[in-house]
């Protein structure tokens, strides 16, 4: 009898959460799971990063052995932040597309799967853009951007003429009226000369009597009909780039208000999976394949519009709506794909629970500077709600799982509160390790971000969702650290300076550790990661502005976003949570719980394929 392995990604669930609901009986088929064979929480890895954790999995190594670090990197030659998880590289002809190279490095399981000649079908599972061929299909996930390279950036329509555009959004101001004609903004047309931006004409109509936006496109034989706080069925568009070349892409209108003045929102372009302008699939044909039989889905990695949300385009009732679509389209897919699956390795992740936390969590959290005491009592349990469709989703794997099957259910990270966001550049500069040109101060205002530091004077500086990197000679472009006791001095100073800052308003600690990057890398591709990490306590994490290589306007102050729920702080504080069907080791791997590496080795060792000596884990079985 063929051997199977059932995967279920459930991005973020956070074991205080899930424990105290299996006592309460609320999680019904997670029960079952555990009750046939295990539960355990999971150790994620170094940061507590999806990206991250997730190529650990697939790769059965720490991070040092794969190569991504974070959703963020920077480039040395420019000392600017840069897309971590792949690259777009310029065509050398005029009439060539631009390459896209997968920045996750490392032998994936379904590599040494193909490699054995057992099959997989691996759907969504990060930094798998674009996809690589193997025996079997795969459809990318978390790093596949919008159709404008971009992740999910939405388009905001009104006939506000006060209003401007707001943070990962492009603004379209309506002329006044019911009938209207305005377009819908597509990908560069770089070929163009200055570059300019394509788009597809559209017409709407605002029906005051049906309460319905009413939308005419070029390519939709009908006009679209979209309710009042609604969201729409996908809709495609054509955008040209000349007579002979052409892109489509996917689209959902949300009608945020018709009157006084019409408002609606465009979610992020998505790549057409009938017809993508870069592969989202291997073979290149599985997306039309699944798009034919399931119809239209999302591609883009990140699927929920968050930036909507937090921008305040739509509220928290219809994220919830257009999250629900999403989590329909991957279920749809997952039992599409169970039907068919016989042997081998079987994967699909759902990132939903993820982006339902972080945009949600403040209402359970009456200490959050974001906490609205009036929503909080229709808010607050929505995330338990999630938890609960997540756990019915498992009913019709649990139907599929046969006595040759091994089903495993996990979550690659915790979660928790984010009250207060740390300013790891600004805490530089106020301790000497960091300068700034003309004597300035960091603020928001430094529009120009890096631009503004004085490389000669600075010795250290943050990019990315905690990293630290020191500017050596030889490696940045201005650098002016040797490796040696300078350096050290500098690394100590950040080591021991960071964990004794105090946030006067909590009168607590921010930062629990700083680790250099000896202490939690190995492997071929460690010495791309930052020198430093940042493990933050929880409530504390990296403030927005340092991220991507600006500054705040203090080192600590209250996170006023949406955004109110994290897991990117110190790692053994939001382990994941670990189901499988089959009793296994709880002293696997280098400490008492699992880790989220031991999920390789012990997946090939089940289906009776050799562990590589490249896989760091240990098999749980």
């Amino acid at each position: 009898m063929r051997k199977k392995v059932i995967v279920i990604g459930l991005d973020g669930l956070e074991p205080s959460i899930v424990e105290p609901m299996l006592v309460r009986g609320e999680l019904p088929n997670l029960a079952k799971i555990r009750d046939s064979g295990s539960y355990s929480r999971l150790r994620t890895t170094y940061p507590a990063q999806t990206p991250v954790a997730w190529s650990s999995f697939a790769t059965g190594t720490n991070p040092g052995g794969h190569g991504i670090f974070d959703f963020i990197c920077r480039d040395p030659l420019t000392y600017q932040p840069d897309a971590a998880l792949s690259r777009f590289e310029r065509p050398k002809s005029t009439l060539a597309q631009p390459r896209v190279v997968n920045q996750r490095k490392g032998a994936p399981i379904w590599q040494v799967l193909t490699n054995a000649g057992v099959p997989s079908t691996i759907l969504r599972c990060p930094c798998t853009f674009p996809p690589e061929s193997l025996n079997g299909k795969m459809l990318a996930g978390v790093g596949v951007p919008d159709l404008r390279g971009s992740q999910s950036k939405g388009t905001f329509y009104t006939q506000d003429r006060t209003a401007s555009a707001k943070e990962s959004e492009q603004l379209i101001h309506l002329d006044s009226g019911d009938d209207l004609a305005t377009r819908v903004i597509g990908p560069r047309n770089t070929k163009q000369s200055p570059v300019c931006d394509t788009s597809c004409e559209i017409k709407v109509r605002a029906n005051k009597t049906t309460r319905k936006l009413e939308i005419q496109t070029g390519g939709a034989p009908a006009k679209i009909e979209v309710s009042e706080k609604g969201w729409s069925d996908w809709v495609r568009f054509k955008f040209k780039f000349s007579l002979l070349q052409s892109a489509t892409g996917i689209a959902r209108f949300y009608v945020r208000q018709l009157e006084p003045h019409l408002e609606f929102y465009v979610s992020a372009i998505n790549f057409d999976p009938a017809a993508p302008m870069f592969p989202v699939s291997s073979p290149s044909a599985y997306a039309k394949d699944l798009s034919e039989n399931l119809g239209l889905f999302s591609t883009v990695g990140m699927a929920e519009e968050h930036n909507g949300l937090n921008n305040g385009r739509f509220d928290e009732t219809a994220y919830l709506q257009q999250c629900e679509l999403v989590l329909e389209e991957r279920e749809r897919t997952m039992n599409f794909e169970l039907d068919r699956f016989s042997e081998g390795l079987f994967f699909i992740l759902f990132d939903t629970p993820d982006r339902v936390q972080h945009m949600l969590w403040r209402f359970r959290d009456p200490v959050h500077p974001y906490f609205e005491p009036d929503a909080a009592p229709e808010l607050a349990t929505r995330i338990e709600e999630h938890y609960r469709r997540c756990d019915a989703l498992l009913s019709s794997v649990l139907d599929k799982v046969d006595d040759n099957t091994l089903l495993v259910v996990l979550s690659d990270h915790g979660f928790g509160t984010f009250r207060r966001a740390f300013d790891t550049n600004t805490w530089l500069w106020q301790n000497g390790l960091l300068a700034l040109k003309h004597g300035r101060k960091p603020s928001e205002e430094i529009a120009e971000g890096y631009a503004a530091i004085d490389w000669s004077k600075t010795y250290a500086y943050a990019v990315g969702l905690g990293g630290i990197y020191l500017n050596f000679k030889g490696r940045e472009r201005n650098g002016i650290l040797e490796e040696g006791s300078e350096a050290e001095r500098v690394r100590r100073a950040i080591q021991t300076g960071m964990p004794e800052f105090t946030d006067t308003k909590s009168q607590s600690a921010a930062i629990r550790s700083v680790s250099a990057r000896d202490e939690i890398y190995s492997g071929p591709f460690a010495q791309n990661s930052p020198d430093l990490l940042v493990n933050f306590h929880r409530g504390f994490r990296v403030s927005w502005q340092s991220a991507v290589g600006g500054f705040a306007n203090s080192v600590i102050e209250d996170n006023m976003r949406r955004w109110s729920g994290d897991h990117i702080v110190d790692p053994e504080s939001v382990p994941g949570i670990l189901f499988m069907n089959q009793r296994f080791k709880q002293n696997a791997g280098n400490g008492a719980a699992p880790q989220i590496i031991d999920l390789a080795p012990t997946i090939l060792n089940y289906l009776g394929v050799p562990v590589p000596q490249s896989m760091e884990g240990a098999t749980l079985l």
